[in-house]
């Protein structure tokens, strides 16, 4: 294998006419698209000194530019590492100290934000991504690290940690070609396909589950600066996608527009979904319109398709998430990481080419990661007697909220450092919309009269807004064990059912 810019770079010898990237109304076809990214190389190596192993950090909308950088990283070896622009900048600026990246490039949108997370650290160059493209047009030399390949780190892409701290999961080139095969496997994926992207390529879904691999197989990808479902809807009819990739939130966004049961949505061949339990009356809604929807499991660790229905398997077993891929392994284990029978619910294990190599600088999370050659994901499945996989819980506190995920250990650590709260413990509260919402159950310090939203209102600037509680709920008292641990199977009940004569606390 050579290195991942080779997919273009082939594709466009054998249709350098073809269109490799829409956006915005303009087409770039295969032979310029592999032309960009070779300039990118170019000015990334000779005008900023990028070498092998070093980190380029992206600050931006979705945009053929970020394809390009991503591309032209893997070609000279260095390390892409998107960020997440719904983060404020002190979440921000904690990911740069983290990974160190030699660059940051920040769209038009994000350049004051992107200062101002590299506010102190003199070291890092924050570029405008106008600027990196007229360098790529004017520099000459070199253009590829001849060591490039299948072992060469090239994502670092950051994932809330349990311990409230993002954690930055390494993936190298192999990673990324054995996600395409998945994908390839599960969608059917050809050159003569037409991704519609529009979830964020911050994450390895938007930039992972079909659009890296549609320039894998040749095929066009259909490029939304970010999410808008009347966009979505006007791109399905007006540009005839084969395939899209939503989570179940957007999902949801869409079906609910005026024009949803009117649209010709016949270009669609399949809908891909994911990233959380997906509801059975989205499923219902996007098949009822002709439309075969199907399910897949991962996580930024294993790059990120790892489980998968093929289409049918949406009719058939619609609250599966599918099977094991073909391209990795996958058991089901129990707390000493032996298999359990089918039916019995046990924790998913991963293991194959797919799996990220390292947490970086984080030994200690690595470890606790990868066990006995597995990738130990946190998630509670079973399997049934034909080998489909059912996920039904988390072993972490994890939250996914419409495709994001937020850890709690995050929010609360905030809030504890607040001088008039005594306790505190965040969960997901179920959300017709966004499919779960955080809710903080606070105990106040005695005395203290906090108002519901004096407190709602403190996460304003020092978290993503959606990270913020959408309610809070006063308590003399959390639930705890004998070890003094939160119960917070209790809290989570208390928050979606009836709260009324099961916890009292005072008035806000």
């Amino acid at each position: 294998m050579n290195d991942l810019s080779s997919w273009v770079e082939k594709n466009a010898a054998f249709a350098p006419s073809k269109t490799a990237v829409r956006f915005e109304g303009e087409d770039i076809d295969y032979a310029g698209f592999a032309q960009t990214i070779r300039g990118y190389a170019r000015a990334l190596k000779v005008v900023h000194g990028i070498e092998r192993g070093d980190r380029v950090a992206f600050l931006g909308f979705n945009s053929p530019s970020m394809l390009a950088l991503f591309f032209a990283c893997a070609r000279i070896g260095a390390m892409f590492s998107p960020l997440n622009w719904r983060l404020v900048a002190p979440e921000l600026a904690y990911i740069l100290g983290d990974s160190a990246p030699r660059i940051l490039v920040a769209d038009a949108d994000h350049a004051g934000l992107a200062r101002e997370a590299a506010a102190d650290r003199p070291d890092i160059a924050v570029i405008s991504a106008d600027e990196l493209a007229g360098d790529a047009e004017t520099v000459e030399g070199e253009d590829r690290d001849p060591e490039a390949g299948p072992e060469t780190p090239c994502l670092l892409v950051y994932t809330s940690g349990t311990t409230g701290h993002p954690k930055g999961a390494v993936l190298d080139q192999r990673a990324i070609q054995v996600n395409a095969l998945n994908c390839i496997h599960y969608a059917g994926l050809t050159g003569a396909d037409r991704v519609l992207t529009v979830l964020p390529m911050f994450h390895v879904g938007g930039l992972n589950i079909l659009t890296s691999p549609a320039f894998y197989v040749g095929g066009t990808v259909i490029l939304h600066r970010r999410f808008e479902p009347e966009a979505v809807l006007r791109a399905i009819v007006g540009e005839r996608p084969t395939q899209l990739v939503l989570v179940p939130a957007t999902i949801q966004a869409v079906i609910d527009l005026p024009g949803w049961e009117a649209a010709d949505l016949s270009s669609l061949r399949l809908l891909t979904t994911g990233s959380s339990i997906v509801p059975l009356h989205l499923i219902d809604a996007v098949q009822a319109r002709g439309i075969p929807v199907c399910q897949t499991y991962g996580l930024t660790e294993t790059a990120p398709v790892s489980i998968y229905q093929k289409p049918g398997d949406g009719l058939r077993k619609p609250r599966s998430t599918g099977k094991c891929g073909l391209h990795c392994e996958m058991k089901i284990a129990d707390d000493e990481g032996n298999e359990v029978p089918v039916g019995i619910s046990g924790e998913i294990l991963i293991r194959g080419g797919n799996v990220l190599r390292e947490y970086w600088n984080n030994e200690e999370e690595t470890r606790r990661a990868l066990r006995h050659g597995w990738f130990h994901t946190g998630d509670v499945a079973y399997r049934d007697e034909e080998g489909d996989v059912f996920v039904i819980d988390r072993k972490k506190d994890i939250m996914i909220s419409g495709g994001e995920n937020i850890y709690p250990a995050e929010i609360e650590q905030l809030v504890h450092r607040m001088d008039d709260i005594a306790d505190v413990a965040v969960v997901g509260r179920e959300d017709a919309r966004w499919g779960e919402v955080p809710v903080a159950v606070v105990v106040p310090v005695p005395g203290a009269r906090i108002a519901a939203s004096d407190f709602l209102a403190r996460f304003e600037g020092r978290l993503a807004r959606f990270k913020h509680p959408k309610e809070v709920l006063f308590v003399d008292a959390l639930p705890r064990t004998a070890l003094g641990k939160t119960r917070k199977h209790e809290l989570r009940e208390w928050v979606n059912g009836d709260r009324a004569d099961r916890l009292h606390g005072p008035a806000s």
